[in-house]
């Protein structure tokens, strides 16, 4: 498969540790991916789906206590405590290592190591970069062989260059007590054991992509964000392209996929899909910032995708598509989830696999009642979904016009607003803030920072990451504008006042005419907000006075979460910049005139 001495020293060294029966190269071809689901069917860690009503679609269940991100276990293993920062767990490189060494010696007896050689981003791009990942897990080659570009080229592309990320994943026991998901940036490692879910194990995503690419990016020049990039299609056949920050089950995977309102597609107008997860950006030849999604499919949340909340996501996974922890409907071998449609199955496993009764479901114990666990998936091709870009495998990306950061706030943040400048950009970006949702364990429902919808996924330290912000901002000559928008925010009886999906279209035309110096806005305490009639409302059920009210700035509220924010930057520590701080007084400053 390769020559090169790099990446066969290091596979000869990881096996001898975990000592598998056998070693097999993914090459990445459809013989012999079809022969690993055959494979995984005949040992019950995939179940093969309906063929004619899903071709090609796999039903995968978890260990049950392995289903979400373990921030807890997840660790940044820097030199010294200050590079990882407050944010991230730390522990010394060393010691770490010699911790996981226990747990991967023998872990892999009996087993298969598999060798995935895989690419972020198109190979051969300037945006690639180059991973091999070992596990011994079918289902993660699998859902590698979707989320990412596995095969051969990689290896030739990679040639004998020591550049490339090492990836080692063992189940192990499925041990929660020692489950760990480890990265080594200043070695360009990723180490994940006694885990099975997705977000643990599969490393080219939130690994590679986000923690340790965000730490090459800032060595490198460039930006690894957890950002959707989407095209928003003018009827004139133009494109302007948006990358959109939002923390995870805030209508991320939504917004990439919109379907704009009848009105507007009437008319002509389209959006198109390149990302729905993570953007890497550079300053291209035209000083514009390009972007490109360096994944090759989607891992999105099951429940509550539907064909009013997101149809494009679920054409998507009508086939070559691998569902995790998800309700099986046995009278039919399909799948279905919660928020799917108001016809749960009669006879159905759970996704524990057991029998289940849809009629004892309670809100308040979702996990133990649901059909579907809140947090289960989809693993589907990007090239499925109907509004997939054109530019998807573009080798140089697209040029971003804006920058949008968004929460989920009941009454503090408005449908939108613009940052004045750059420096503030990031500053708005850095106080995101956002109700906690299934996708990482823990509670649900606490309002807490999530600066850029990074604060899981920075690979060093958080205040270092903002420097890096606003070190970008003055080498991108023609910088995209920054924009906040909240669609969640809620009326005295608790219901969302705005109709969000794909109405949220208007605010995008909104703030792409900002971009264009189209469009007016009034200057208020906390940036630059519409006038509520440069909003289009037309085909809406909802008043100009409504859109005041969303677009209101209550000052109260701000002042109140002013003093929240002081508390998270000290939770961030010393390395905040100076610029921060500048913006925070300033913004109070403002709130109190």
């Amino acid at each position: 498969m390769t020559n090169n001495k790099y990446v066969l020293s290091w596979i000869d060294e990881m096996a001898a540790m975990t000592q598998p029966d056998k070693i097999v190269w993914i090459d990445g071809s459809d013989e012999q991916a079809e022969a690993l689901r055959a494979e995984a069917c005949s040992t019950g860690e995939l179940i093969k789906l309906n063929q004619e009503l899903l071709p090609n679609c796999y039903l995968h269940r978890t260990a049950v206590n392995d289903v979400a991100r373990v921030e807890g276990r997840t660790f940044i293993c820097t030199p010294t405590q200050e590079e990882a920062g407050n944010i991230n767990n730390w522990m010394d490189p060393n010691e770490m290592y010699a911790k996981l060494k226990k747990l991967y010696t023998g872990a892999m007896k009996g087993r298969t190591m598999y060798v995935i050689p895989y690419s972020m981003g198109v190979v051969g791009s300037d945006f690639a970069k180059y991973g091999i990942e070992l596990t011994d897990s079918i289902y993660v080659v699998l859902n590698m062989l979707i989320m990412t570009r596995v095969g051969n080229n990689v290896l030739e592309a990679l040639g004998d260059s020591p550049d490339y990320i090492k990836g080692l994943h063992a189940k192990a026991d499925l041990d929660e007590e020692n489950r760990y998901i480890v990265h080594f940036p200043q070695d360009n490692t990723i180490m994940s054991v006694n885990s099975g879910y997705g977000g643990n194990v599969l490393l080219g995503k939130k690994c590679f992509a986000l923690r340790i690419a965000s730490y090459l990016g800032r060595k490198e020049g460039w930006m690894a964000e957890h950002m959707l990039i989407l095209g928003l299609e003018y009827p004139d056949g133009e494109i302007k392209y948006i990358s959109a920050a939002f923390p995870s089950a805030c209508g991320k995977t939504n917004l990439a996929m919109l379907i704009p309102p009848e009105y507007f597609r009437k008319k002509g107008y389209k959006v198109w899909c390149v990302g729905d997860d993570i953007a890497w950006l550079r300053v291209g030849k035209d000083g514009r910032l390009w972007a490109v999604n360096p994944e090759n499919g989607f891992f999105g949340v099951a429940p509550g995708t539907n064909d009013h909340s997101n149809p494009n996501a679920l054409a998507t996974t009508k086939r070559d598509t691998i569902f995790t922890n998800v309700c099986h409907d046995l009278d039919n071998n399909t799948v279905w989830w919660e928020g799917l449609n108001d016809n749960p199955p009669k006879n159905a496993l759970n996704w524990r696999g057991e029998k289940w009764d849809y009629t004892k479901y309670d809100k308040n114990d979702k996990v133990g009642t649901s059909g579907a666990h809140p947090n289960s998936r989809f693993t589907a091709s990007a090239k499925n979904c109907p509004c997939v870009s054109s530019e998807f495998d573009s080798l140089t990306g697209v040029p971003i016009s804006a920058i949008i950061f968004g929460g989920r706030r009941a009454k503090t943040a408005p449908l939108v607003y613009q940052s004045f400048n750059w420096q503030h950009g990031t500053f708005v970006g850095s106080i995101m803030a956002s109700e906690t949702t299934a996708a990482a364990s823990g509670a649900v429902g606490v309002v807490r920072r999530d600066p850029m919808a990074m604060r899981p996924f920075v690979g060093y330290n958080m205040g270092d990451y903002w420097k890096h912000w606003l070190e970008m901002g003055k080498i991108i000559p023609n910088a995209p504008k920054i924009f906040h928008v909240n669609w969640f925010r809620t009326d005295d009886e608790g219901h969302f006042i705005w109709p969000g999906f794909g109405d949220n279209m208007r605010v995008l035309l909104w703030i792409l005419d900002r971009c264009a110096g189209k469009a007016d806005a009034v200057e208020t305490p906390i940036g630059y907000v519409p006038y509520a009639e440069d909003i289009n409302i037309e085909g809406l059920d909802i008043s100009r006075d409504t859109i005041r009210d969303l677009l209101s700035v209550d000052k109260e509220a701000w002042l109140a979460d002013v003093e929240n924010i002081k508390d998270f930057y000290k939770l961030v520590g010393d390395h905040v910049p100076a610029e921060m701080y500048d913006e925070l007084e300033a913004l109070e400053a403002r709130l109190n005139k």
